[in-house]
């Protein structure tokens, strides 16, 4: 069991030191072009933010799909289910897109201040060396309210990704009549939640513009 243990600790901090290789060629390779960890950083916030607003479009038309279901007349309900669903897999898309963003976001930024900071200890000069470190805690204290932001706008998709699931399945099961009246009762709830999400996904693009101001 301990030669497991070992073994399993050995193999993840392996793959610990191989991720940070392949990170230092990464940001080596953008270096050579000029491109810095600084800049790196301003393109994943943009890139964050994009998705975020893609995103929130792809969500207010999954409430406009939803809101057709629900006032449902008659006519082919399996196309209704199939048209349903579909935005169901492209809102799931377009969350796993901001999901995978951030976690670039914050990779890049959690790389940008560790070299700020050791670099910062270079500096010779105690007047620069202070500004320096000023400009560090500034800079930190913005990506700490983006990040904060971020992850508010994230946090927000998951409750409305599951009762949305929750919806296409029953469809799925039920497609009859009865069953949009079932789903009728729980109008409510998703749009609340989609309403309080796509207010976090337009803070966290709101903060995403002011930081990205502040990092020309």
């Amino acid at each position: 069991m301990r030669r497991m243990k070992r073994l399993t600790c050995s193999v993840l901090l392996l793959a610990l030191t191989l991720l940070g290789a392949c990170r230092s060629s990464y940001y080596a390779a953008w270096e050579k072009f000029g491109v810095y960890k600084r800049d790196l950083l301003k393109k994943r916030v943009v890139e964050a933010r994009n998705d975020q607003q893609a995103a929130s479009q792809q969500f207010k038309d999954a409430l406009t799909r939803l809101k057709e279901l629900y006032g449902f007349q008659g006519g082919n309900l399996e196309k209704t289910y199939n048209a349903l669903k579909s935005d169901y897999d492209r809102s799931v898309e377009k969350a796993d897109a901001v999901h995978s963003r951030i976690k670039q976001v914050e990779t890049v930024a959690g790389d940008l201040f560790d070299e700020w900071e050791k670099e910062i200890g270079q500096i010779s000069s105690p007047t620069l060396r202070q500004s320096s470190r000023d400009k560090l805690r500034d800079t930190r204290a913005k990506y700490d309210d983006l990040h904060a932001a971020l992850k508010r706008a994230e946090q927000s998709m998951d409750p409305v990704l599951t009762q949305f699931h929750d919806q296409v399945l029953y469809l799925k099961h039920n497609l009859n009549a009865e069953a949009i009246g079932s789903l009728k009762g729980e109008t409510a709830n998703i749009q609340a939640d989609i309403a309080r999400l796509l207010d976090e996904m337009n803070a966290s693009i709101a903060q995403a513009d002011q930081f990205i101001k502040t990092m020309q």
